[in-house]
């Protein structure tokens, strides 16, 4: 039986809001689709077997990490990051270019070279070009590959952003190129531009001149505000492939991706299910509840009693508050897989109501419980 290329499959919409398949050669996802981060090739205390029991469809890997460690080298002779960690589903592969920023003290930008780090780990020297940036995606055997984008820092500094975003247009097209003609996998380019709509929509256009299987929104979730980010996805978004899939990068909270969704977004990626995990924060259908708050101590209600992943629900709130204040790392994973769990229904209820021409009023009540947090 021969792989199936990757497609994109709109199926339902309710005003903006819709429903989608994305088809690749590892399985399909259902869109729209939330993607827990495994940054290192592992999604932190949880087991591979409960993330496939969560109804996750696929995980988000970090090209910069994995070079680092365990090296391209250890994965390839794996076959691919999918053997290396036992995930049988699709992966997708950030570039590395949000680490661009987020480590910018160890780093500089050259428009010809690529970016130039320092290793926060040892201190060696690398270069990541737009080509090396492919050429790494391609060893883990990623199955969506992300251009290689110039990702700059909150600022209202138009000129800076226009550089950037100058510069992570000259990388995506270098990217295409090294990405060749692979009807496998999936390249998306990556829409820069800050809190400027006109510079968003100058990227997105000259993007789509240069011809991606998706288009993902860079640059937010780094300080702006919701409605900042809602402001610029409402500018930008309509402009969008309608038959192509759309991401939200490194977004966020369950309030974000409803009023994402609500914008006709169709992916999201973000660490903080786990994060808040290991924190001792669960999200649930009545908001974010904080377990280390001393009014669960004698709570006898479990988190969810509809989880029976690794049954979650026979653990009390009351259990959980008691394993946070002693420090025990049982608490981090059961919280971080719950998080996960409700993300992934979440997911699956917004889907329903697209389908079913009632997301304006999922959206209103749930919009209102998650906000009150």
């Amino acid at each position: 039986m021969s792989e199936s290329n990757f497609s994109f499959k709109l199926k339902a919409e309710d005003n903006e809001a819709r429903v989608g398949k994305i088809t690749t050669s590892k399985g399909s996802i259902n869109t729209p689709a939330f993607m827990p981060v495994g940054t290192q090739g592992t999604l932190k205390g949880i087991f591979t077997d409960d993330l496939l029991k969560t109804k996750s469809e696929i995980i988000l890997g970090n090209t910069y990490h994995l070079l680092l460690r365990p090296g391209t080298e250890i994965i390839s002779k794996f076959g691919g990051l999918h053997k290396f960690m036992n995930w049988k589903k699709p992966i997708l592969t950030d570039s590395g270019g949000y680490q661009i920023m987020s480590l910018s003290k160890y780093n500089k930008i050259d428009r010809k070279i690529g970016a130039v780090f320092k290793s926060h780990l040892d201190g060696k020297k690398i270069i990541l070009s737009p080509e090396k940036s492919i050429q790494i995606q391609k060893k883990i055997n990623s199955d969506i590959l992300m251009v290689l984008d110039d990702c700059p820092k909150l600022t209202n500094d138009k000129n800076l952003l226009k550089k950037s975003l100058d510069t992570s247009l000259y990388w995506a097209k270098r990217c295409k190129i090294e990405f060749g003609n692979n009807k496998k996998k999936a390249l998306f380019g990556i829409i820069q531009g800050g809190l400027y709509k006109d510079l968003r929509i100058e990227s997105l256009e000259r993007l789509k001149e240069i011809d991606f299987q998706g288009y993902a929104m860079g640059g937010l979730a780094v300080g702006e505000t919701q409605s900042q980010m809602f402001n610029i996805l409402s500018a930008t978004v309509k402009y969008m492939p309608k038959n192509k899939p759309r991401y939200l990068m490194g977004v966020g909270t369950p309030a974000d991706l409803l009023g994402a969704i609500k914008y006709g977004i169709d992916m999201f990626d973000c660490v903080l299910p786990t994060r808040s995990g290991r924190t001792g924060l669960a999200y649930t259908w009545e908001g974010k509840l904080n377990l280390r708050n001393s009014k669960f101590k004698y709570d006898k209600s479990p988190i969810d009693k509809n989880c029976h992943i690794r049954n979650l629900n026979c653990y009390s709130k009351s259990y959980l508050h008691h394993l946070i204040k002693s420090n025990e790392m049982l608490a981090s994973m059961l919280i971080s897989l719950h998080n996960i769990y409700f993300y992934q229904q979440f997911m699956i209820k917004i889907r329903k109501e697209i389908k079913n021409g009632n997301f304006n009023i999922f959206y209103k009540k749930y919009m209102s419980i998650f906000e009150k947090n």
